[in-house]
């Protein structure tokens, strides 16, 4: 007889379950747990303030100062002056300060690269593009800032910096900030999760056919629910909302309206970067001309609608809100005017200033269903709330977070289906379109390793 070899004996693979509770196991994850509960706390306060200061300037700049020389509302060239300031103070701070106050917009949102040395560069930049006029919200700097603020309260600390604690950190500093701005915890959360990229494409690969199914299934279960009359029961807590019910028309229109607004989505984000590009030759004289050119399309606006250029130069926090509570005092041709030079606008400001891409891509979003909700068997709050998701999907390419992002700005649950569908719809889109120019954020002075905090 022949004597059998004996088989090695391989060592199982850990489960993700196993591996988790090393994780919590492990004294220096416990004390990063620790520190991100307490800078949580002056980080917020860092946020909340630098919120209100930038609404307090903002509201200075188009409301107190104009009334105070004799206008009730800013004439058609004020945003002229504003936007050339901005475009001298961030050129400046691009080519003179480390971090170039950030990256560039149009590169869309960043979770990684924050550093402590750049976070003057990027309170200034803010401080100079949207309080002044700039088309872009207020997100990303404060992302930038929450994580400079986690990494400067390390550094002072004096604890250990590894590129794991520093990932970390600057991902918890920044949800903290964001948070601020959404008044949602969880919605940071799962922004910064997709940001991040945790997971990379195979996460994408397994979350659109989840989305997909799931806005399918809410379909069906309201539809039969209504037609039968009979309840399946579900875990839910249900508030007072207006009545609304979804039909067949506002889903067919929805997914048509995602994938049009998707594609235009997408061609300004490309202009956005072309006008990077255009920056990144001659960083000061050219963002200048940029922000002087998107003032120029904020006066044009103003003059040939005869509304105040605000709507245009602005992040479309407040007009958005406006917008939904009076849409019918938006005639056809103000709703026209305000989509083509509010995406003209946002592209200038998405390659020359500094700010994020989800207020201005919510509003344009909202715009265009308001403008397409006269079609027959579409309503108005269905008509944006697939627009808006559409616009946020196309433009921040983050379809789970854009989804959150509408219902918690909605507040109705009646139009999550949709939300979900449009969403997903104007996502498969994008990616599918021709990618276009990069807009690769110059090198800035004092930092030679390339790396540049986000914002």
């Amino acid at each position: 007889m022949t004597e059998r070899k004996a088989l090695p004996e391989t060592a199982e693979e850990p489960s993700e379950a196993d591996r988790l509770r090393v994780l919590l196991r492990t004294p220096a994850y416990r004390k990063a747990l620790v520190f991100s509960c307490l800078i949580g706390v002056p980080i917020s306060l860092a946020a909340f303030w630098f919120l209100v200061g930038l609404h307090q300037l903002e509201h200075v700049m188009w409301a107190d100062l104009p009334e105070a020389l004799g206008w009730a509302t800013p004439p058609a060239w004020w945003p002229l002056p504003l936007l050339a300031t901005a475009g001298v103070v961030v050129g400046l701070v691009v080519t003179r300060l480390p971090g170039a106050g950030g990256h560039i917009p149009a590169t869309g949102l960043h979770a990684g690269g924050a550093s402590s040395a750049a976070l003057p560069g990027v309170i200034i930049a803010a401080i100079a593009s949207l309080p002044l006029g700039a088309a872009l919200g207020p997100e990303a700097p404060l992302i930038a800032l929450g994580g400079g603020l986690a990494l400067l309260f390390r550094d002072l600390a004096r604890a250990p910096a590894t590129s794991q604690g520093t990932a970390l950190l600057g991902a918890a500093g920044a949800s903290a900030a964001i948070a601020a701005i959404f008044g949602n915890p969880l919605i940071a959360a799962v922004l910064l999760i997709e940001v991040a990229g945790v997971g990379g494409p195979q996460l994408f690969a397994v979350m659109l056919p989840s989305l997909l199914s799931s806005g399918v299934g809410a379909l069906v279960f309201t539809g039969f629910g209504r037609w039968t009359g009979l309840e399946t029961g579900s875990l839910a807590v249900h508030f007072p909302a207006p009545p609304s019910s979804l039909d067949t028309g506002d889903v067919v229109w929805s997914i048509l309206l995602a994938v049009a607004i998707g594609v235009v989505v997408h061609l300004i984000i490309i202009g956005g970067r072309l006008a990077g590009a255009f920056v990144a030759a001659a960083p000061l004289p050219r963002t200048v001309i940029c922000a002087i050119a998107a003032g120029g399309c904020a006066a044009l606006y103003a003059v040939i609608s005869g509304r105040t250029p605000e709507d245009v130069a602005s992040s479309g926090q407040g007009t958005l809100a406006e917008l939904a509570a009076h849409p019918h005092a938006w005639s056809v041709g103000a709703l026209l005017a305000v989509l083509l030079f509010k995406a003209a606008a946002y592209a200038l400001c998405l390659g020359s200033l500094r700010g994020g891409l989800v207020f201005p891509a919510l509003f344009l979003g909202a715009a265009a269903g308001v403008l397409c909700s006269p079609l027959p068997g579409l309503g108005v709050v269905p008509a944006a709330a697939t627009g808006m998701a559409a616009a946020a999907a196309s433009a921040l390419r983050l379809p789970v977070s854009s989804v959150a992002l509408v219902v918690l700005v909605l507040g109705n649950a009646e139009t999550i289906p949709v939300v979900i569908l449009a969403a997903v719809a104007a996502f498969i889109t994008t990616e599918l379109l021709p990618t276009g120019p990069s807009a690769e954020p110059r090198r800035p002075r004092g930092d030679p390793a390339g790396t540049t905090a986000t914002s």
